[in-house]
């Protein structure tokens, strides 16, 4: 009877054990169920709305564009243009719910199906160090991307769960998506579909087809493995994954996957790293001036033209001495940058020696010594002695020991003769030189020592550049600029270059001669070496020792500055300005301007009246003795003085002497130096005169 009682019991006591634990059971669910639907409102609550889910703190995106509008580099994380659901092709809109998450559109923001196969794989892999996959829902790496990060932890995913439970309550399937497909990183550095097509395809996201759909999908999973930029044979291989999800789901036919052929489609190049970072790097650093806009993705174009600047890349390269660096820039017309190199390699060196280095230029400054003689009254014809001089002790000589004697400006400056420059420095004045320096954009300082007119004072390349091609746009100032308009990713328009032709720094018949004295230097003077077989204007600069040389001149509406030397200042053998840099000069502008017709400089123009005026006629019939400017006397100081009555007459026979009362003459105007100034159309401060020349030659020695 006990052994019968004793084995009905034991029945009973574990049908009672199976009650209380299924109890138990029961009632931690319902307290579990009860806590997430707790935590779901809480989290429901402290959702921000939509358009705060919209906004990116990430960062702008910016897009450069070179002159061809091809795309030359990318900058910042890309998130390309906000795509609505409505805007967004349904291709690409199936193509990432195949891959991603085939049930997105029946759970309620998890997947229980996922999670319980997900968690087989895991049994499976125990012990093999692999991380759970195939768990996470659409929704779920909404919120992963938006709200957590990638840590991978149990108390993460159970934050992600709540979070994406709270999402669907919040927002529909096609909110969730629209999110989603914008925010999802692809590689590359871009942030949603856009940004994905512009990069990977060169389009934007509107016109994206299905096999492009396909390898945008398929980068999801490892968009470091699978980006086209990496490994195209991968991400093709990965695409064919997806269509294949894709004909399983419905989404296509199996006469739709067959026809699609992935090799076809043709991917965007990528954009040169190397050199043209130069120009991106001083170019971009304006936008700051230009635009106020600084959340909304950005497409720049610019003045660059990609063949030009291989072609200028090439040339200083080619031509720079052993153990020297190297750097060009090249201007349109109008200012525009076409070429800029600022080293040899960008990779191992990005510092810009042609915007941001200082050095000095030799005898490529003498451009402002020789303008400011030009508009003093000199002409490129106007005499003068090449012989020893020595100012407030300083004795300028000539680079090969010897002085030519007479000879006139245009052959002084064509083989860059250094006492002709010295003399006219003290003609017109070291200040007026410095002044038309200013004049012509140099922003560094200048010395108005004797021995700057043999440039002593450091420039930029860049600097030096735009002061010949304002020589070469007769006399109109000249801003260099990279920026030729900006936009949003939309189209909107956010600024736009226009040309500024109203500032005149010298009139043409001035630019018109230095052109004709630096057209000789080329044709055969210092500068032979910059020949290109078309009209070259143009001027070499060697400093002493040889630490640096220039070559800068201008033909068919191109500006071309070259400046060569070691980043350390020291000599380096053979390097001259007459040599590798007209040489790279050379080499670049017979590609810069092979399709440009030739032009023909203007160097015939007309002499201002003043200028054509014979001497002994000229303000009240004064005499010339070769000490006044603009045919009036001056004193020791350079003050006009009273002139003295004039000689006799000397005319023809017939024609009889007269002289005339001075209470007959008319009364001149009070005689200053702000009379003169305004008699020779100048407008700067007074300084103290230097004995300005004679509009006639100085005398010639035998």
């Amino acid at each position: 009877m006990a052994g019968s009682g004793k084995s009905k019991g034991t029945p009973r006591g574990v049908r009672k054990w199976l009650m209380r634990g299924l109890k138990i059971g029961l009632a931690a669910a319902v307290a579990a169920m009860l806590a997430l639907v707790i935590a779901v409102v809480i989290a429901l609550q402290s959702l921000p709305d939509y358009e705060s889910l919209k906004s990116s703190p990430n960062g702008q995106m910016i897009r450069v564009h070179a002159a061809d509008g091809s795309v030359i580099v990318s900058l910042g994380p890309s998130f390309g243009r906000w795509m609505t659901y409505d805007q967004i092709p349904a291709v690409m809109v199936d193509a990432m719910v195949s891959t991603e998450d085939k049930r997105f559109y029946m759970h309620p923001g998890i997947d229980p199906v996922g999670m319980a196969r997900a968690a087989w794989v895991a049994v499976e892999r125990r012990g093999s160090g692999r991380r759970l996959q195939g768990a996470s829902t659409i929704t779920q790496q909404v919120t992963r991307n938006i709200f957590l990060n990638n840590s991978y932890s149990f108390g993460r995913k159970i934050r992600e769960m709540v979070l994406a439970l709270a999402m669907e309550r919040k927002f529909s399937k096609r909110q969730i998506l629209e999110l989603y497909l914008n925010k999802v990183y692809f590689g590359g550095g871009a942030y949603g579909i856009d940004a994905a097509s512009r990069k990977f395809f060169g389009h934007p996201a509107t016109t994206i087809d299905l096999p492009e759909a396909a390898i945008i999908a398929g980068l999801v999973k490892a968009p470091s493995s699978y980006s086209p930029t990496a490994d195209a044979e991968a991400a093709i291989g990965r695409a064919g994954v997806v269509l294949d999800l894709m004909q399983d789901n419905g989404k296509i036919s199996a006469s739709e996957r067959a026809s699609v052929d992935l090799d076809d489609v043709k991917m965007a190049p990528e954009p040169p790293q190397n050199s043209v970072r130069y120009f991106t790097d001083w170019a971009l650093p304006q936008l700051d001036l230009l635009i106020d806009e600084p959340n909304e993705p950005l497409e720049v174009y610019t003045t660059i033209d990609l063949g030009m600047q291989r072609a200028a890349t090439a040339a200083v390269q080619a031509n720079a001495p052993k153990g020297a660096q190297g750097a060009m820039v090249s201007l349109d017309r109008d200012g525009a940058v076409r070429a800029m190199v600022g080293g040899l390699d960008y990779v191992s060196s990005n510092y810009n020696r042609a915007v941001t280095a200082t050095r000095q230029p030799g005898s490529a400054w003498k451009i402002f010594v020789y303008m400011a003689a030009l508009e003093a009254g000199y002409t490129p014809d106007t005499g003068i002695t090449d012989e020893p001089v020595t100012i407030n002790g300083w004795s300028p000589r000539n680079s090969n020991g010897r002085f030519a004697g007479a000879i006139d400006i245009r052959t002084a400056f064509a083989y860059s003769i250094n006492t002709v420059a010295a003399k006219l420095g003290v003609e017109v004045g070291f200040s007026t030189v410095a002044d038309m320096a200013r004049r012509f954009g140099i922003s560094t300082p200048i010395n108005t020592h004797p021995s700057m007119v043999l440039g002593t004072s450091d420039v930029r390349l860049i600097d030096m550049t735009r002061a010949f091609a304002s020589i070469a746009r007769k006399g109109i100032a000249v801003t260099p600029y990279g920026i030729t308009k900006v936009t949003t990713a939309d189209g909107r328009l956010l600024y736009e270059h226009q040309d500024d032709t109203s500032r005149v720094l010298v009139a043409p018949w001035v630019a018109a001669g230095m052109t004709d004295l630096m057209q000789t230097a080329v044709s055969t003077g210092t500068g032979r070496a910059a020949q290109i077989g078309r009209p070259v204007a143009g001027k070499t600069g060697t400093t002493s020792s040889n630490k640096d040389g220039w070559f800068l001149g201008f033909s068919s509406g191109i500006t071309t500055g070259v400046w060569m030397g070691r980043d350390d200042a020291r000599a380096v053998g053979g390097l001259q300005g007459g040599r590798a840099p007209a040489r790279a000069f050379a080499d670049y502008m017979k590609v810069a301007v092979a399709k440009r017709p030739v032009e023909k400089f203007d160097t015939e123009v007309t002499l201002p009246e003043w200028q054509l005026e014979p001497d002994e006629e000229a303000y009240y019939e004064g005499p010339d003795n070769g000490a006044y400017a603009g045919g009036m006397m001056v004193d020791e100081n350079g003050y006009p003085i009273e002139p003295p009555a004039p000689a006799p007459s000397q005319g023809y026979e017939d024609e009889p002497d007269m002289e005339i009362d001075p209470q007959d003459r008319p009364q001149p105007p009070r005689l200053d130096q702000q009379w003169i100034d305004n008699v020779l159309g100048r407008d700067r401060a007074r300084q103290p005169a230097q004995q300005p020349p004679s509009n006639r030659p100085p005398s010639q020695q035998p």
